[in-house]
């Protein structure tokens, strides 16, 4: 069966990606057709959001690893939310089963992804692409991120010719710059991944911890806020600044600055913390090989007004929303893992030196069939 899927998947299939994030809000489902080098068409996309109930359990699995007591309980939860996830969706021949990450720890435990998808397979009755990023840690890399390699392919269907960024603005900023000139994503040149800082994860913490909202819609509150530039000096002098990517942070790196914000008019902390994840980009485009031409919004972060603002006020590169060329930017990471389902079908490498730090371009995720 995988050699007549394999054979199929050279001329292009449909895969089904699905991606459940640490916002833990739902599973974003999305439908693409690749043969894992070029995108041929997007299709569909659904949401199945997450009950109160579902997500107070979810987050008790939060640090848990594959032997903890209660994980059983919160897998099914997970697969169960991804199977009702597809009700109303065409049939694919793939599926691409992200997992809900509880655990990630590069260099230590390694990396856990709950849910499973052999018994995905079982109750679909379609082959699944699974535990994506273990083979990527085990081989010494970080495990993270792995959208570049589908980043590379949308250049590739958008027609882009110069280099590019994909900025994703969530909790903390990354970016995947792309010189869409080469062939292929695993090239030495051809892709550079790596956080820039914190971004909404800040913001969002004021909000919650002062208004008792998720987050500052357009930004707002910030917009009319004021900078305080000794705690923003104090923030550029971190050095993760400094450091060569690829490199990664977590949501609570920067603790320091964190606390400063604290100490702040929650109005000019809003603003503050903006002007600090505009400056964290504009500090990490630095380090890309050639200035890019287009820097590609995505993530919840773009539809912070002020929040853009501030960029186009520290970057020289033309910045452009994701959805205004096409792309459906609350679906990108959903259609990310239908893109590298199909790549792992083929044996293709799903990350690189440039993009996890893996030593040597990394094959992943696992295949289970009905």
């Amino acid at each position: 069966m995988v050699e007549n899927l394999r054979a199929l998947a050279a001329d292009g299939i449909w895969a089904t990606g699905m991606m459940s994030g640490t916002s833990l809000d739902g599973v974003d489902v999305a439908l693409l057709r690749s043969d894992g080098e070029q995108i041929f068409e997007f299709g569909p996309t659904a949401y199945r959001p997450y009950s109160a109930d579902e997500q107070v359990l979810l987050r008790t699995g939060l640090g848990l690893w594959h032997d903890a007591p209660t994980l059983p309980s919160i897998a099914k939860l997970i697969e169960a939310a991804h199977l009702s996830a597809l009700d109303g969706l065409p049939r694919a021949q793939l599926i691409g089963f992200h997992g809900q990450t509880l655990a990630h720890d590069p260099g230590g435990r390694g990396t856990h992804q709950a849910g499973d998808g052999a018994a995905l397979a079982r109750a679909i009755g379609l082959p699944v692409v699974w535990d994506f990023r273990s083979n990527d840690v085990q081989m010494g890399g970080q495990g993270a991120p792995l959208a570049p390699f589908f980043h590379f392919a949308c250049t590739k269907y958008l027609g882009l010719t110069g280099p590019t960024v994909f900025l994703n603005l969530g909790g903390v900023g990354n970016i995947t710059w792309v010189d869409p000139s080469y062939a292929a994503p695993d090239h030495p040149q051809a892709i550079l991944a790596f956080d820039t800082g914190p971004a909404n994860a800040p913001m969002n913490d004021i909000m919650q911890r002062y208004f008792n909202q998720p987050y500052d819609a357009n930004g707002d509150l910030a917009a009319r806020g004021q900078v305080d530039k000794a705690c923003v000096a104090d923030f550029v002098q971190h050095d993760f600044f400094a450091k060569a990517p690829p490199k990664s942070l977590d949501r609570d790196s920067f603790v320091t600055f964190r606390d400063a914000l604290h100490t702040l008019d929650p109005n000019d902390a809003l603003a503050t913390a903006t002007e600090a994840a505009a400056l964290a980009v504009a500090k990490g485009l630095l380090h890309c090989p050639i200035t890019p031409q287009n820097v590609i919004l995505c993530g919840g972060g773009r539809r912070n007004m002020h929040l853009r603002s501030r960029l186009k006020a520290h970057i020289q590169s033309r910045i452009v929303d994701c959805d205004d060329l096409g792309l459906n930017g609350d679906m990108l990471e959903a259609q990310a893992f239908a893109f590298l389902a199909i790549r792992s079908l083929r044996g293709l490498a799903l990350s690189s030196p440039q993009t996890t730090a893996v030593p040597t371009p990394c094959h992943g995720g696992k295949i289970s069939f009905p």
